[in-house]
């Protein structure tokens, strides 16, 4: 391809509204160009790139015996209400009417619809196991887009979705698909950590996140300095240190006055004691019913692990308004004396030591308090967020440590959340002619966010570094200089090499200066410089993006030197063995 004759329009500024390296870069080497806030437009480069990344997910799953379909994105209200999904996500999803007033969403996932498929078709034992899946569009009206592709509201998603005719049978089949996501990852040229991860809106009995480290991050996730432990802050499980020294014998609870004194920060200069001493009681509605959340004051609530232990779909802070119509003061809750609203005690609050609790009346605080003694106990639960530092549950021996990282992809293990009788209703005859359960699984990559992220790990101050596996092209060839005899050595090369290698030939009539500098931005993985300095002694230069290396090559030898330099900058499986059907 003739840069001439391409669809690239590079920048040299960098645009005000990109801030991440990917954002940056894309923007400026003509891959996307915004149409609105978390919306983008894929120009040549960026589709071809996209479309290499969605043929190597293609591959890998249809190695182990995957089937594409298409899925509309426009899908009846009827079966999401089904699931109660239309009911039970917020503004993410698109909710609208058509002309004649029926209800309607656009797909942000396809479970409902994939599901009403298997429950036409999949009638008998015989037809299981079987997994289908799509590259289609997904729609979601996300509240804080950001960072060009690794946050959009318009996007290519690969969902897959496997049914089994039993949990041993799913189980069995997850190690497949969970190596061909490190395989396709490895391809695109990125290596991903598989972390333990919440189910979240998908519901199930067990998901992995597959995650790339990155400072531009939104995910945070947790790693063992000494195990393989690793899960997302939202499911992490650490150990609880004890409070400083046990107190020894715990005088009777004092009620204490402490006019305007709320936070816990003039609390603890207050009472002249750390903040671990501090028993913080936190107002909830969970699907409209107040709770109140006890845990001790280093700590913080994970709304997260609170909702799922309440079971709860949609969870909020508390208003005041709410908690004064029931005789409760903000920065004054307590669960002493505590009457008529549930209460979810956390692991961190144990009976070994005393503590400061609000007094459930305004400017009082009540010292001395001992769970047990001075309130009832109850079943306590992890509904705290793990904290950097704190010990590893699993080893018992590691630290955690806290790390930022993108999200690439997701795996669920749905089980029969989907084809439940109170929501699908998917059965299938056994080989006995009984009406068993369809188990399921479902297994998503955002394609254009996992470009990004490779940009995000590959570049440098010049532009972007692509392997030759997802780059729109394998060989950017450049002519510097307009003597005839240049442009006559570019143009054979050009004719030379077009069958057997992806070239963009950057023809242009412009400067050295900017060819090389485009080149370098392009982020292509090799370049090829035909120039009157080379061309005295036979030769052209070759300069590898991803190592910086350049030199000279004989021109008879350039088609084996190419070859031996795109096939060792290919991306290593090393480890990744293909797990067959």
């Amino acid at each position: 391809m003739r840069y001439s004759n391409y669809f690239i329009h590079t920048l040299f500024e960098v645009p005000k509204e990109a801030e991440t390296p990917s954002h940056i870069l894309l923007l400026r080497g003509s891959y996307i160009h915004p149409v609105a806030a978390g919306i983008y437009s894929l120009l040549p480069l960026g589709h071809r790139t996209a479309e290499k990344v969605k043929a190597i997910i293609r591959d890998e799953l249809d190695r182990i015996g995957g089937m594409e379909i298409t899925m509309p994105v426009l899908n009846p209200a009827e079966l999401w209400k089904k699931t109660k999904r239309y009911f039970d996500i917020g503004q993410e999803l698109f909710r609208f009417k058509d002309r004649r007033d029926r209800d309607f969403v656009l797909a942000m996932t396809h479970e409902e619809v994939v599901t009403d498929i298997a429950r036409q078709f999949l009638k008998s034992y015989r037809d299981l196991p079987i997994m289908l899946y799509q590259i289609q569009t997904k729609i979601r009206d996300e509240a804080r887009p950001r960072a060009g592709l690794l946050r959009v509201r318009e996007f290519f998603m690969k969902d897959a979705y496997s049914f089994h005719p039993d949990f041993s049978d799913l189980d069995g089949y997850y190690p497949r698909i969970f190596n061909a996501y490190l395989r396709i990852f490895a391809r695109c040229g990125v290596k991903a950590v598989p972390i333990e991860a919440d189910t979240g809106i998908m519901g199930g009995t067990g998901s992995h996140e597959f995650m790339l480290e990155s400072p531009n991050g939104e995910d945070r996730f947790v790693l063992c300095t000494r195990c393989d432990y690793r899960a997302n802050t939202e499911k992490a499980v650490g150990l609880k240190p004890p409070p400083g020294d046990p107190p020894g014998e715990v005088p009777p609870m004092e009620k204490v006055p402490t006019p305007g004194i709320k936070t816990i920060a003039e609390l603890m200069d207050f009472f002249g004691t750390g903040e671990d001493r501090f028993l913080k009681t936190v107002a909830y509605e969970a699907d409209g019913e107040l709770v109140l959340v006890a845990v001790r004051g280093d700590f913080a609530v994970s709304a997260t692990k609170l909702a799922n232990h309440l079971k709860a779909v949609h969870l909020e802070m508390a208003s005041e308004d709410l908690l004064r119509s029931l005789g409760l003061y903000g920065g004054f809750l307590s669960p002493v004396a505590l009457s008529g609203v549930p209460l979810v005690l956390d692991t961190s609050v144990d009976d070994r030591s005393s503590s400061v609790a609000g007094g459930n009346e305004p400017d009082v605080h009540w010292k001395n308090v001992v769970y047990g003694r001075d309130f009832p106990r109850v079943d306590r639960v992890d509904v705290t967020e793990v904290r950097e530092g704190d010990g590893c549950a699993q080893c018992k021996t590691g630290i955690l440590e806290i790390r930022r990282g993108i999200e690439l992809g997701h795996t669920f293990k749905l089980g029969t959340k989907y084809t439940a009788e109170n929501s699908m209703d998917v059965t299938y005859l056994n080989s006995a002619g009984e009406p068993q359960r369809v188990v399921m699984g479902c297994y998503g990559i955002g394609v254009e966010r996992l470009v990004a992220a490779v940009i995000e790990q590959h570049h440098d101050g010049g532009g972007m570094i692509l392997p030759p596996t997802i780059a729109p092209f394998q060989v950017m060839l450049t002519s510097l200089g307009g003597k005839p005899d240049v442009v006559s050595t570019a143009e054979e090369i050009y004719r030379s090499i077009q069958s057997r290698f992806e070239v963009l030939y950057d023809d242009r009539d412009e400067s050295p200066g900017v060819k090389l500098k485009d080149a370098d931005l392009l982020g292509i993985p090799v370049r090829v410089v035909v120039s009157g300095k080379w061309l005295r002694s036979g030769e052209v230069e070759i300069k590898v993006r991803k190592t910086g290396e350049v030199f000279p090559c004989a021109r008879k030898d350039l088609e084996e030197t190419l070859h031996r330099v795109i096939r060792d900058l290919q991306p290593s499986l090393d480890g990744l063995p293909y797990l067959p059907e």
